[in-house]
């Protein structure tokens, strides 16, 4: 399994940056690769994503999930493979540190090379920044779901 640890600080309340990160369905405005994303339970999302060519679906698992700290998932069933988590800290009233801490099964050769040659890290830095972007310009959130999954 492969690593990847990013964060960023991004200019809104705790609240606006957990609240818009459970808004997974408009993860594709933000996140490059991802075509697609449905929330089909509280819990369950289905995933399109088409990168450098390579189409995948698959489905995650919300495992955890505790209103403005943190939102953990896991893949489940098929060929992908990953898990990670994003927390989010409040730096002050109007700053928050978003991190993301993702491992993940690189498949074949291409996915193999691009993770050693630093591909997955600097697309998880890119959508991060775009995250950051798109809060910022928003300045509030599109929706939230405060429900807690333990």
């Amino acid at each position: 399994m492969s690593q990847v640890e990013e964060s960023i600080e991004v200019g809104v309340p705790v609240h606006t940056a957990y609240n818009q990160w459970t808004q997974f369905e408009s993860f594709p405005e933000f996140m490059s690769g991802v075509e697609r994303i449905e929330q089909r339970t509280d819990t369950l999302t289905h995933w399109v994503t088409s990168v450098n060519g390579v189409h995948r679906e698959f489905d995650a698992e919300i495992t955890e999930q505790i209103p403005d700290e943190r939102v953990a998932w896991t893949t489940v069933g098929g060929e992908t493979r990953q898990a990670g988590v994003v927390t989010f800290h409040r730096l002050d009233d109007g700053h928050t540190k978003v991190m993301l801490q993702m491992q993940f099964q690189p498949e074949g050769v291409a996915e193999t090379l691009g993770d050693k040659l630093g591909l997955v890290k600097r697309q998880a830095k890119g959508d991060l920044e775009r995250f950051k972007t798109f809060i910022e310009k928003r300045g509030t959130e599109s929706g939230g779901w405060r429900g807690a999954v333990i």
